[in-house]
């Protein structure tokens, strides 16, 4: 009978069976959490702790065998990756130097302690000592998801630890080829020459030539597959070139992170696809797969293991927690941020089990009895793979701890009543366009809305018919998956109006819109075209921060954003507003913005890059005159903003109304937007809404700005 409703598959243990196999372990990924979490223990700790039950140490239920170690593999590349691909580059470069010392605190300190504990405690050789030692002072982000999780992937704490890992990690599995080498005898007098000139061409090739190729190929092809697919593809690569070149493969999917980091904005659809499969699949399989490894039998076969793994598991916490502390009282870091640290840095995991494969499996003599003399012994294997344990549910415990109270501290320097209650409206007519619309529109809001853009196709009245409604709600669709891939909403509006002006006025007013976008076919001339039929009449009703944007190329491709600002832009109603977008695309793409203005509006938008760091390079610019002078700057694979204002405000120069014929002229092969700042002394009919920032213009000074930008930017 069991034969009959098994359908002759085997239920002997292990299984073997590949899709008993998987479903398993689909059901562990998703009850595991779930049932951990209700007792307050991380998810990650109980993905380990179900890695041990089923494992071969536990109940034997499945071998950790080829599949598991290749998902495994994946799982910890993804997590090297992602800390690399969503790390603030402003910030990373603004805390390099801190990074930096944090790096050697956590080498230096843990080299240390683990080499004289090696000595004098557990009295192991000086090889067997320092290899140890390196074990304890490379550490594996197990723990980012969390800190990803509880939104403050972007603190200082946060990029500080990333950028201090990839040193530590790259040192330690150096000290790891400089053993394994002597010992085996292969350190010659070339050793170190060829292994650093591999390092500097592997370094070459993932830095500078992978943006490259991964510039080309997200210009050519937009198929969300095919981008996701060669994203994964040069993360695999980049790992066998850090293999290749001497140094482990996380090193490589760090550095991938890194070069891909500005070509995939953190709002993209392509950015949700990682994330989405990388924390669904292969993160909780390495977990697994490093639960499999505990072996809790140890505890009963003998008090060498036990002893080993106690002073590996103290020393290791205490030497990272002693780099930690150090760092918070270097750079005055709160207690939330050096728990942070530390969680993120004490987990061992990744480096550690390589060092200790590799140094199990060096036999440097032969004892009496036949047994082979390894350079690290089967009593450090087995206290390693404890430690691991130890250390990763302490990282988690810790990392959450401190992320929580990040998180609080972040949400309460954002006063609620200092919110604009942002709606932005994306009038849409073509599907050439839809995409590069909707892509920006998520590009400049604010990262905590979510569901105020809304998506409008005005069908004429006297066209009206079943073909056009339907073609109407076909775009409307298409807009609704671009925004719903990045986990955001998008509200489908159709309308039926004689006059497109009028329904988009209408939709403005109903909806109390506080910015519009409009697109511009890449055909279409915008001096003769575009703005006579249309934009002409919303620049002359409409009252709302205004793009009109044109797309040759994808905005997560473009390297650099010009942005020419006129002279007195800063004393006009809307510019918190407009510069707040600008800064949103800096932070959201990580592409330089480079800002053409006077003086005076480059001393404010200079405060605003002190509070809120970005890329950015401030330019003297205030010659309308000789306007074109900026197509000598302006490259390929830039976009060209203008900041435009309207006759008798402030700001308005009489050269603009030539701007449309030099962008049809001379940027035609640019990307470009025209951005209309709101222009009264309010900031629209929603300014005096409940919950809404109000402000008194003209800004006249630093700290009214600072009040300005305080309340409508939000630190990420």
């Amino acid at each position: 009978m069991l034969n009959i409703l098994a359908g002759g598959v085997n239920f002997n243990l292990p299984l073997e069976n590949p899709v008993l196999i998987f479903t398993l372990i689909l059901f562990i990924i998703l009850f595991a959490p779930i049932l951990l979490n209700k007792i307050r223990i991380p998810q990650i700790i109980g993905l380990i702790i179900a890695g041990a039950v089923i494992g071969p140490n536990g109940f034997h239920l499945m071998n950790r065998d080829s599949s598991i170690l290749l998902f495994g593999t994946v799982g910890l590349l993804y997590i090297m990756f992602l800390a690399g691909i969503e790390i603030d580059m402003a910030d990373f470069k603004k805390n390099r130097n801190k990074s930096l010392v944090f790096g050697l605190y956590t080498f230096i300190i843990p080299m240390v302690a683990g080499t004289l504990s090696g000595l004098f405690i557990l009295e192991f050789t000086l090889p067997t000592s320092i290899l140890m030692a390196s074990m304890f002072a490379s550490h594996t982000l197990l723990s980012y998801p969390i800190v990803r999780r509880f939104g403050v992937s972007k603190n200082r704490a946060v990029n500080i630890t990333i950028g201090g890992t990839m040193i530590t990690d790259t040192l330690a599995l150096l000290v790891l080829a400089a053993v394994v080498g002597m010992s085996s005898g292969e350190v010659e007098e070339y050793f170190w020459l060829k292994l650093t000139a591999s390092i500097l061409v592997f370094g070459a090739i993932v830095v500078f030539i992978f943006p490259v190729i991964a510039r080309w190929f997200f210009k050519n092809y937009s198929e969300n597959v095919l981008q996701y697919i060669f994203v994964l593809g040069l993360v695999f690569l980049a790992g066998f070139l850090a293999e290749a070149a001497g140094i482990e493969a996380i090193i490589g999917a760090f550095l991938a992170g890194l070069s891909l980091n500005r070509l995939i904005p953190q709002t993209s659809p392509l950015m949700n696809r990682i994330e989405f499969v990388g924390n669904a699949l292969f993160i909780p399989f390495f977990l697994i797969g490093v639960g499999m490894l505990i072996d809790f039998k140890v505890f009963f076969t003998g008090t060498e293991t036990i002893i080993v793994a106690a002073v590996m598991s103290v020393v290791a916490t205490l030497s990272k927690f002693t780099a930690a502390w150090i760092t918070q009282k270097s750079f005055r870091f709160s207690k939330a941020e050096r728990n942070v640290i530390f969680g993120l840095s004490n987990a061992q995991a990744a480096a550690t089990l390589a060092v200790v494969l590799v140094g199990y499996n060096i036999v440097t003599g032969e004892q009496p009895d036949g047994q082979p003399i390894r350079l690290l012994s089967e009593s450090i294997l087995n206290g390693t793979i404890l430690m691991i344990l130890v250390t990763c549910t302490i990282s988690s415990f810790v990392t959450q701890t401190g992320a929580q109270v990040l998180a609080v501290e972040e949400e309460s320097t954002s006063d609620d009543k200092q919110k604009v209650k942002e709606r932005i409206l994306i009038p849409i007519n073509s599907t050439d366009t839809l995409e590069d619309l909707v892509n920006l529109g998520i590009t400049i809001k604010a990262s905590n809305n979510r569901k105020w853009l809304y998506a409008l196709n005005i069908i004429d009245d006297d066209r009206a018919s079943d073909a056009a409604d339907k073609h109407a709600r076909k775009l409307l669709e298409k807009a609704s998956d671009i925004a719903a891939a990045t986990d955001n909403y998008i509200h489908e509006l159709m309308r039926y109006d004689l006059n497109p002006v009028t329904g988009i006025m209408n939709v403005i007013k109903e909806h109390k819109i506080t910015d519009l976008i409009l697109g511009l076919h890449q055909k279409k001339s915008i001096s003769s075209t575009f703005l006579g039929n249309l934009a002409e009449g919303i620049l002359e009703q409409c009252n709302t921060t205004i793009f009109i944007y044109k797309a040759n190329q994808p905005l997560s491709t473009v390297k650099r954003h010009l942005v020419v600002v006129p002279e007195k832009a800063e004393k006009e109603a809307g510019f918190a507003l407009w510069l707040m977008r600008i800064w949103n695309i800096g932070r959201n793409t990580g592409a330089a913005i480079h800002f053409y203005a006077s003086p005076q509006t480059l001393s404010f938008i200079e405060e605003v890059q002190k509070r809120y760091p970005i890329e950015l390079k401030l330019n003297h610019f205030d010659d309308w005159d000789d306007f074109l002078i900026i197509s000598r700057e302006i490259k390929n694979d830039d976009n060209l903003a203008i900041v435009m204002s309207r006759p008798f405000q402030q700001s308005y120069h009489k050269k603009m109304s030539r701007i449309p014929d030099y962008l049809d002229k001379y940027f035609k092969s640019n990307n470009f937007m025209l951005i209309y700042p709101i222009h009264d002394s309010r900031l629209s009919d929603t300014a005096n809404e409940p919950g809404n920032v109000s402000m008194n213009y003209p800004i006249e000074s630093f700290e009214e700005f600072s009040k300005v930008i305080s309340g409508l930017f939000r630190k990420r």
